[in-house]
């Protein structure tokens, strides 16, 4: 089983940026893709991107496109979420997850693992 511990997050004013990190234990996090997800207070959790094993795939929910950027590094067993131009609407947990296979998913049931969440909030 796979433990990930995300860092990073804290409170920026809006426009501004912050860096996520990922870190996974075990050797076992080069063979499968990686997410990010979030979730606000009272809403439901939502797919912001993703990166298959290789990180040649990526993909991202249209609200964070053009903003965010996701990235792995596979020798540091460690993915990162920069996220520029912040908004207020983008504050929320924010929560790294490890797939079942090295493919690329926007849905959550495709993950197994997931980490604890780091708060992110955005001041207008």
């Amino acid at each position: 089983q796979v433990q990930l511990a995300e860092s990073g997050g804290g409170l920026v004013q809006a426009g501004g940026s912050l860096r996520l990190s990922c870190a996974a234990s075990g050797r076992t996090f080069s063979g499968y893709a990686m997410g990010w997800f979030r979730q606000a207070p009272g809403k439901e959790r939502e797919f912001v991107a993703t990166i298959s094993r290789s990180g040649v795939t990526v993909y991202y929910a249209d609200t964070v496109k053009g903003r965010f950027t996701i990235s792995r590094d596979n020798a540091k067993n460690t993915v990162y979420l920069q996220m520029n131009s912040l908004k207020p609407e983008d504050t929320a947990a924010y929560y790294c997850a490890r797939a079942f296979n090295s493919i690329a998913s926007m849905s959550g049931a495709d993950y197994n693992s997931w980490g604890q969440g780091t708060q992110v909030t955005v001041s207008s």
